[in-house]
């Protein structure tokens, strides 16, 4: 059994791995990625029945859902992270963008719809490793572990590239696993 300290060690290197794996893509394969994974998630039962969708704006090479997003017949949130590690789920208004923390676009939550997260269909969430158990690291500050317990009746699913799999995620006891991991090859469940 890992210490805290293995634990956190060993998801820093998947976490560093991960990132540099997505990075690494050339941009004819990323583009070739990015249009399969847009392409699993229109098909996915949980994307077809939902009304209420937390995604992300693709940032550091990260899959990039805008063009399946944009017009989509969905009331599509955005998260917009806080102090204490939260994570809110924010509707831009028209002119409601901004470079958030990290320097995310994110949309400017005062004048923003805010979305609670209990009345959330779908989660679509970013990872920088992932196991076909559907664990998943994040970049380590636990806001997608500590905001996705509260969406009590979302489909939760991480999005990323094959080249990110791990053997296994070093995940602690606070990690959420998701309901499935979408990549370029396919859809990973355990339920």
């Amino acid at each position: 059994m890992m210490t805290e300290t293995e634990r956190s060690a060993a998801k820093a290197a998947q976490r560093r791995r991960g990132i540099a794996a997505r990075r690494a893509l050339a941009p004819d394969v990323r583009a070739a990625a990015d249009a399969a994974i847009r392409a699993r998630v229109a098909e996915l039962p949980a994307w077809l029945r939902a009304g209420r969708v937390l995604a992300y704006a693709a940032f550091g090479g990260e899959p990039d859902l805008a063009p399946l997003l944009e017009g989509a017949a969905k009331q599509v949130a955005w998260p917009v992270c806080g102090a204490g590690c939260s994570l809110t789920a924010a509707v831009p208004g028209p002119d409601g963008w901004e470079t958030g923390a990290y320097g995310i676009r994110t949309p400017v939550l005062a004048r923003a719809a805010v979305l609670p997260p209990e009345t959330l269909d779908l989660v679509l969430a970013p990872c920088t490793a992932f196991d076909a158990g559907c664990c998943r690291v994040g970049m380590g500050k636990g806001y997608y572990d500590r905001y996705l317990p509260r969406c009590t009746r979302a489909a939760v699913y991480g999005i990323a590239y094959e080249a990110q799999r791990v053997e296994a995620v070093a995940a602690g006891p606070l990690d959420v696993r998701l309901d499935g991991i979408i990549t370029e090859r396919g859809v990973y469940t355990w339920k």
